[in-house]
């Protein structure tokens, strides 16, 4: 049953963001603010960032229950204060707070499964962390919807109290976990300096093209300072007594190929998420209502194979052949993608998206496995955390270079139809921004555009398409070739046998760490 908590904190993390994308426009029309309604977004995505791995280590250090019931309490405690929020500031502060539980229960679930489940039979518990992951992200959307029309944007936020609140009462009663305590100190140079590095690579991330042109002095004194940051977080932990990261975890070869197949899965990911509705709905004509039923030919097969492959993985205690698979279908995926025009059908694309949702159904949760299985228990934690971290930081670079190309892409095929027609009033003019395009993109605006405008738009988004996915594509193969290089390493089960070697897997080598955190996850 404690499981079953870690379950319903990990659909808490992932159905936040989900619901809310639903009610925000109801949020705007209530509170105003339309010129900030990037902070709603960016306030949680960046103190979730920033905090994932202080998290990890703080679990490590000091135990992980304590440090995940402490997550859930803050993700809690911003829920109801961003569903009480007055004024849009107020709103933006609050998710700030819950994006700094956000970070710990992820990470802290992850962790904890890692004690609570011997390696071998980690995948199992994994594919079904998968499935609720899945499940989330398609029903997300039309959770939002329902609640924002029936109850009110508010309640959109207020649903985590329940949901947190029987993942708490389970894990105080349910979960047992031996006491930990460090004699190190906090390494805060470190923590400070990550923060900071984090922090502003996710504004790069962020604002770079929307906010700011990418030549502008604030886009290029951020990334100045993460770079500088990195730097000197470098130095500072490898004379750290108790690092926030440890610099030896990436003397692993599989670890370290998992923070890169991690970056790139998060990069695609979020990406493929971001785009493919807008073609559906641009294109395609769909309703974005129903904006996480479009998505379920990717995450359908992605929750199913997860599910299948955790379970093989546990029943054989192997699993490189997946990630082989798994890098080989995303790039086949992403370049059937890459062939969306205004002419292909629905079926056509939701069998394009069932080759992508698979691909990343053999990569969700084995990114994590592989790296857990890679560190000793004490760094379960780190280990959980970095590759969460380098996820999240892939899908920021994702979507940030993906919008950039796809904006640019959409606007210079609107003036080459503006041209074409004359200039841009011989091509209907009313509804244009002035560099061609609709100057909203929403199916409503777009049915009251003129014909010619309307039809040139639509072209102009599957050229777009074409470019995001092609870009991805790219990204992806350099994912399929780092998967040739990740090493077998079989895993333990759970009567403590193991054929792995000590210094891939070393938390394997000694029986006390593995027994000290032996319980019964159901």
């Amino acid at each position: 049953m404690s499981v079953f908590a870690l379950m319903i904190a990990v659909m808490l993390a992932m159905l936040d963001n989900m619901i809310v994308g639903t009610a925000m426009p109801t949020i705007v029309g209530e509170l105003g603010g339309l010129d900030h309604l990037s902070w709603v977004v960016t306030a949680y995505t960046l103190t979730t960032a920033a905090s994932t791995p202080l998290w990890g280590k703080t679990g490590d250090m000091y135990g992980r229950k304590g440090a995940f019931l402490t997550s859930i309490l803050i993700f809690l405690a911003g829920s109801v204060a961003s569903g009480a929020a007055q004024t849009m500031a107020q709103l933006i502060g609050f998710r700030a707070l819950q994006g700094l539980g956000a970070g710990g229960l992820m990470v802290g679930a992850m962790s904890i499964m890692g004690e609570l489940v011997p390696p071998r039979e980690r995948g199992k518990y994994m594919g079904m962390m998968a499935g609720v992951m899945s499940f989330a992200m398609i029903g997300g959307p039309l959770v939002g919807g329902t609640l924002t029309d029936h109850l009110g944007w508010r309640w959109a936020f207020y649903i985590n109290v329940p949901l947190g609140g029987i993942a708490l009462a389970m894990v105080v009663t349910l979960l047992h976990l031996p006491a930990r305590r460090s004699q190190g100190s906090i390494d805060y140079a470190g923590a400070a300096l990550l923060t900071t590095a984090i922090t502003s690579a996710v504004l790069v991330t962020s604002w770079g093209g929307t906010e700011y042109d990418w030549s502008s002095p604030v886009i290029v004194g951020l990334s100045a300072l993460a770079v500088a940051a990195a730097a000197a977080f470098l130095l500072v932990e490898r004379r750290a007594v108790e690092p926030v990261l440890p610099l030896g975890v990436f003397r692993s070869r599989n670890f370290s190929l998992m923070t890169v197949i991690g970056f790139l899965l998060g990069f695609v990911m979020f990406g493929a998420m971001t785009f493919l509705p807008l073609y559906q709905q641009t294109v395609q004509g769909a309703s974005a209502t129903n904006s996480g039923l479009l998505l379920l030919p990717v995450l359908l097969p992605m929750m199913v194979v997860s599910v299948i492959t955790g379970r093989a993985t546990t029943r054989t205690g192997r699993y490189r052949a997946y990630p082989l698979i798994g890098g080989a279908l995303i790039p086949a995926g992403l370049f059937l993608l890459a062939q969306l025009d205004v002419g292909t059908s629905r079926v056509t694309s939701a069998l394009y998206m069932v080759v992508l949702g698979a691909g990343m159904g053999f990569l969700m949760q084995l990114t994590m496995l592989i790296a857990q299985n890679s560190v000793e228990l004490k760094d379960m934690g780190v280990a959980s955390s970095t590759t969460t971290l380098f996820r999240t930081i892939g899908g920021s670079f994702g979507v940030a270079l993906m919008g950039t190309l796809f904006a640019d892409r959409v606007h210079d095929s609107m003036a080459e139809s503006a041209a074409a027609a004359g200039g841009r009033g011989g091509a209907g003019g009313g509804g244009l921004s002035g560099d061609g395009a609709p100057a909203q993109l929403d199916a409503a605006s777009l049915e009251r555009l003129p014909a010619a405008v309307r039809e040139a738009y639509e072209y102009a988004v599957a050229d777009g398409t074409h470019v995001v996915f092609t870009v991805a594509a790219a990204a992806a193969l350099l994912g399929f070739v780092a998967t040739w290089f990740v090493k077998e390493v079989p895993l333990k089960g759970a009567d403590g046998a193991s054929e792995e070697s000590p210094e891939e897997s070393p938390d394997s080598t000694d029986p006390s760490t593995r027994a000290e955190g032996t319980v019964s996850p159901v």
